[in-house]
């Protein structure tokens, strides 16, 4: 597909994804959010790409939601450009493959949004972060009230948006909110070897430990245990595991391309889930990445299926009967 907003570069094992609206301070508008959705799904893709990096054209990484074309909108279209940008950003964050912000100016309101996404999060000195949008009137509106409590708790997270106001890069440090600071001139190179390494490591791994901590967000500690222990057998089950094993015991560099080449599982949720980790197919032509994304262990549907009955009972007047 060809893109208008955005740019996608390659890099040895890197995808650098770049937002290019430098004269609207990449601002994201619609089409933006329909880009990125379909620029992550051929990443998802590419069997060549191990990591991405996502930065911004020019000097601001993501300056916020496109406020010309926010001016335009009532309730209801206000409403469906905020699940278009929530929907684009859990593409983002639920990608297979590790996605690093290379934050390097501006990162307000949708920008921060789209940086908590990520999955690693490096700024330049120059960076400036924030929630501004109760200085318009409006609430965030791309998961900013749910992702940056998580990041920086509940405290932080009420005052920076409550506030409105920014702050810089090492403050941000301070709070958790990136991971790294590093000067302006350094920055996509920090991000590309930082992505580069990661890419290097057992691509199933990293796609199943991407799962278990998303999924595991939201999961009391026996059912993300449960991801677990699923993710680890799965990797014996696919053969990363034993490449990397062989690696270590022969004191050789793991070969990442027979990693991707024997990593492979059949497409069948139902299949899989009827099988023990160590006897799910191999050598399917479909790739072991859908299950990674789409996964759930069947110990943790049991759970949350547990736990929705339970909720339905309690929510059921006495007396009265369901169905």
């Amino acid at each position: 597909m060809a893109f208008k907003n955005i740019s996608i570069e390659k890099d040895g094992l890197t995808a650098i994804v770049t937002i290019d609206r430098p004269e609207a301070m990449n601002a994201l508008n619609g089409e933006t959010m329909e880009e990125l959705i379909h620029a992550m799904k051929e990443i998802e893709a590419d069997d060549e790409v191990g990591a991405v990096v996502l930065t911004g054209a020019g000097k601001a990484f993501v300056a916020g939601a496109d406020i010309a074309e926010l001016s335009k909108m009532g309730g209801m279209e206000a409403r469906e450009a905020s699940r278009l940008g929530q929907t684009a950003f859990s593409v983002i964050e639920n990608l297979s493959k590790p996605v690093i912000a290379a934050v390097n100016g501006f990162a307000l309101g949708g920008g921060l949004e789209i940086a908590m996404a990520c999955d690693i999060r490096i700024a330049s000195t120059k960076a400036k972060m924030g929630h501004p949008e109760v200085k318009l009137g409006v609430t965030p509106g791309f998961a900013g009230t749910q992702r940056l409590p998580r990041l920086v708790g509940f405290g932080r997270a009420k005052e920076l948006i409550l506030l409105g106001d920014p702050i810089d890069a090492q403050t941000a440090l301070s709070y958790g909110l990136v991971n790294k600071v590093v000067e302006p001139d350094e920055l996509l190179d920090a991000a590309k070897a930082m992505a580069e390494k990661i890419a290097s490591r057992g691509p199933a791994a990293i796609a199943l430990v991407k799962a278990c901590i998303n999924k595991g967000a939201g999961v009391d500690l026996e059912t993300g245990g449960a991801h677990e222990a699923e993710a680890f057998g799965l990797c014996f089950g696919i053969g990363d595991a034993r490449e990397g094993i062989e690696a270590a015991r022969g004191a050789r560099r793991a070969d990442r391309r027979r990693r991707w080449t024997s990593s492979r599982l059949s497409r069948s949720s139902s299949t899989n889930r009827s099988r023990s980790p160590s006897t799910r197919s191999r050598g399917s032509a479909a790739s072991w990445r859908s299950t990674a994304r789409c996964w759930v262990p069947p110990s943790a549907e049991r759970a949350c299926a547990s736990t929705t009955a339970r909720r339905t009972r309690s929510r059921t007047p006495s007396g009265s009967r369901t169905g």
